[in-house]
């Protein structure tokens, strides 16, 4: 139970920072076409403001993800013997690829401003956001085979590779890296639409404010609905692959005697030792409608499995609930802010920017929630079908494990509140260069009635 405290504490704190990075290369990259494309500098002036942030949080997702890797060995030394022929090279590959091609054009990227022509800093970082995305391939990849592994045989106990394609394309895997990919765009997304509500709201770098603010919506209003789409047929795929999961999710015990489709729970506290619910709240037939398209359809409850094949329940239930309540209300942010700038009263609405500012954790809280419920509801397998979570550890004792994972909180806490603050910092400078820089005393948050009349005159300088 330590090690896996410790993986799922390491892994956690890790991928807070790829799934921001993904996104962020991928904004930056396209702020540097726009550019090229426009010549117009303030796309210029926010790719360089956001390419300092960038550098922050690519250093501490490096840091943060190398032990990882060494947690193979140290505490899951029996899952790198059973399926490290298949989950090394993939992991290999990764470093091979995504991040030998980040590593080369990443110090162009961060130093050559005015040092190297402008087609290659642009050219620099589009291979960067090429390679972050390269990484999520492969990463997605290796997970998504842990989840329904595929081309590979059983040879005394240990799981070697016999097609590889089928390996890499294996039943899950595309489902997962549109769905992860999306997520992280919508991270960065909400990242850079509160930093620009942040800049609107308190009267500080407008022009640049109110590009972000544009930009981040406009990907939103597109991005979050999609994601819904692409969450349900993942979770049909994972009806079909792991169903126990499912039941887990959906706090499903059993199919009742005589009774027809099954009902979509939207509150309940699981009781795993009762096999029930507790104070259950749910709408007939709506959850056979939701995973399997028909109103009547069934599936598997939990107590058609045997117990020591069940996955934890109510971390996947909450969990889900959580990334799925999240997800609406990115999709109403977007939209809300999409008609609001539709109507010329989005720089103006104070009710909208001031809670805006706030909003950046929304993406990263629900990729946390998602991790949750497909890690978790794995479980008791580690490599689904092949390796039992319980089997895979390492013959370490207790104590060296609870002191390294003391010694890691310890540092990842000094590591990411240190990196919070100097990314925040990096905010309130701003952008440099901005036609509008931040006045001496202006605090964070200015009272709206105070500024509302100026910024209604800098975003609407003809009316």
């Amino acid at each position: 139970m330590l090690a896996r405290i410790q993986f799922a504490f390491t892994v956690s704190f890790h991928i807070i920072f790829p799934s921001f990075t993904i996104g962020l290369a991928a904004y930056i990259a396209t702020l540097e076409l726009l550019w090229i494309g426009t010549g117009h500098e303030r796309y210029h002036r926010i790719a360089r403001f956001f390419t300092k942030i960038f550098a922050v949080s690519f250093a501490m997702g490096v840091v943060s993800g190398i032990v990882l890797s060494y947690q193979f060995g140290t505490n899951w030394s029996h899952f790198s013997r059973v399926v490290g022929n298949v989950i090394g090279p993939l992991i290999g590959y990764e470093v091979l690829t995504a991040f030998f091609l980040e590593a080369t054009f990443l110090g162009i990227m961060l130093f050559g401003w005015n040092r190297v022509p402008r087609g290659l800093h642009v050219f620099s970082c589009v291979m960067v956001a090429v390679g972050t995305t390269l990484s999520a391939f492969w990463i997605l990849s290796a997970n998504s085979w842990m989840q329904t592994p595929a081309g590979h045989e059983i040879i005394d106990g240990v799981a070697h590779p016999v097609d590889w394609l089928a390996v890499i394309f294996n039943p899950s895997f595309p489902y997962r890296l549109a769905h992860m990919v999306t997520a992280c765009y919508l991270t960065t997304a909400f990242v850079v639409l509160a930093v620009g509500a942040r800049y609107v709201y308190s009267g500080r770098y407008p022009e640049d404010g109110r590009t972000m603010m544009r930009m981040a919506l406009g990907l939103i209003a597109i991005l979050a609905p999609l994601q819904a789409f692409i969450g349900d047929a993942h979770g049909l795929n994972t009806l079909a692959h792991q169903p126990a999961k499912i039941a887990a999710i959906e706090a499903h015990w059993q199919n009742e005697p005589g009774a027809s489709g099954v009902p979509l729970v939207l509150f309940a506290w699981p009781n795993e030792a009762e096999e029930r619910n507790d104070y259950q709240i749910a709408i007939p037939h709506l959850g056979s409608l939701i995973l399997t398209h028909s109103w009547d359809d069934t599936f598997k409850g939990l107590k058609e499995y045997p117990r020591d094949e069940r996955p934890p329940v109510a971390v996947p239930f909450f969990a889900f609930r959580v990334m799925v309540g999240l997800g609406i209300v990115m999709i109403l942010v977007g939209w809300l802010g999409v008609f609001l700038l539709w109507r010329h009263r989005l720089f103006e609405t104070d009710w909208y920017l001031a809670p805006l500012q706030h909003i950046w954790p929304i993406g990263f809280v629900t990729i946390l929630s998602g991790w949750f419920v497909t890690e978790v509801g794995r479980q008791p397998w580690v490599a689904y079908g092949i390796l039992r979570t319980a089997d895979a550890i390492s013959p370490v004792e207790g104590w060296a494990v609870a002191t390294t994972l003391a010694l890691f909180v310890f540092v990842y806490g000094i590591v990411f509140s240190g990196g919070i603050y100097y990314i925040n910092r990096l905010i309130a400078r701003g952008p440099q260069g901005s036609a509008v820089e931040p006045p001496e005393g202006v605090p964070s948050r200015p009272l709206a009635s105070a500024h509302k009349a100026t910024r209604a005159a800098i975003n609407h300088p003809g009316e």
